[in-house]
């Protein structure tokens, strides 16, 4: 059975993290693409996006591996692992987190990105850092 547009879009973009393939990241991208951390601002543009990417993974030695998906169109999502070298550590590690993402057409619009790890230990990272939750109709905070 072939895989739906959508995971092949999706596996093409961690395919682009894994190599550090700027351009490539940047044709599964809508040109105003928004994604969205935990754990700092997000960051917005194909070209910011891709060229975050290939300047931070090589930091960590992280690679991606998306592990299940589903798909509601116009959104995926998808749980992942990645290995990695945190900082001041010298052996790798796994983390696993899951991602929503939004399309337009057949271009990744937004990713919201959840994870938590040591590193993370923080209550200000319990939320997608300046996402409009209000107004996406999500619960409020009181």
């Amino acid at each position: 059975m072939a895989k739906h547009p959508y995971i092949q879009a999706i596996e093409t973009y961690y395919e682009a993290c894994n190599q550090r393939d700027a351009t490539l990241m940047v044709s599964t991208f809508t040109d105003d693409i928004v994604h969205y951390f935990v754990d700092h601002a997000p960051v917005r543009s194909a070209t910011g996006l891709a060229n975050y990417w290939c300047k931070v993974a090589p930091r960590t030695g992280a690679t991606w591996k998306l592990d299940h998906a589903l798909v509601d169109e116009p959104e995926a999502v998808i749980e992942w692992s990645m290995r990695w070298r945190p900082p001041a550590e010298l052996d790798y590690e796994l983390l696993r987190g899951t991602e929503w993402f939004v399309f337009v057409g057949s271009k990744i619009a937004e990713i919201r990105s959840y994870h938590c790890n040591f590193l993370l230990n923080d209550p200000q990272n319990r939320q997608l850092r300046d996402f409009d939750y209000t107004n996406r109709g999500y619960a409020r905070e009181d």
